[in-house]
């Protein structure tokens, strides 16, 4: 059992939340599949900023400066799907909002840095994921080949979306068989 000070209810709740993968996981692989079928080549798990060692992004265009994160709804809060647990709330909440916190520097660096930023949930479906990212990396590629000077004029609404719709309020159930929404 796990003890009264830690973050998880059981020592079967902890062992599920320590099993989540950081990388390679169900929707980041659909849409790297779609990428590579359409001939994209990438970066995964990447450091674009030699800096900040900790910073990695799920898929990385470095030649044309674009940086693919695909968020988990729990662990980064989304306002469609996030739940707050019903055990150790205060710890939760905490954490979810230091995670986001931390996604709205992440996007800032990049974007200071001269990089595309595209951040999506994982509950997004790949292919239109695939599109936007497409798009993007080959506007960028298009802009560099042209040869002009300075940072490219970019489109990242879907990064603000999260810093503008990000409630942690929001709840849904899951179907117990699949993890799916209902």
């Amino acid at each position: 059992m796990a003890t009264a000070d830690s973050w998880a209810s059981s020592e079967a709740v902890r062992h599920n939340m320590q099993a989540n993968r950081s990388r390679d996981t169900g929707p980041e692989m659909a849409v790297r599949h779609l990428l590579f079928a359409h001939g994209l080549r990438y970066r995964v798990a990447y450091r674009p900023l030699p800096e900040n060692r900790r910073m990695t992004v799920d898929i990385a265009f470095p030649g044309a400066r674009v940086a693919v994160l695909i968020d988990g709804c729990f662990w980064h809060g989304c306002p469609d799907h996030y739940r707050l647990p019903r055990a150790h709330t205060e710890y939760w909440e905490t954490k979810i909002a230091g995670n986001i916190a931390r996604d709205q520097r992440t996007n800032q660096a990049l974007e200071d840095s001269g990089w595309a930023v595209l951040r999506f949930w994982t509950h997004e479906q790949p292919d239109a994921i695939a599109v936007q990212v497409e798009t993007e990396v080959r506007q960028s590629q298009r802009y560099l080949q042209s040869g002009q000077k300075g940072n490219i004029s970019r489109n990242t609404n879907t990064c603000s979306k999260m810093s503008e719709n990000r409630s942690m309020l929001e709840t849904w159930e899951l179907d117990p068989r699949d993890s799916r929404p209902i």
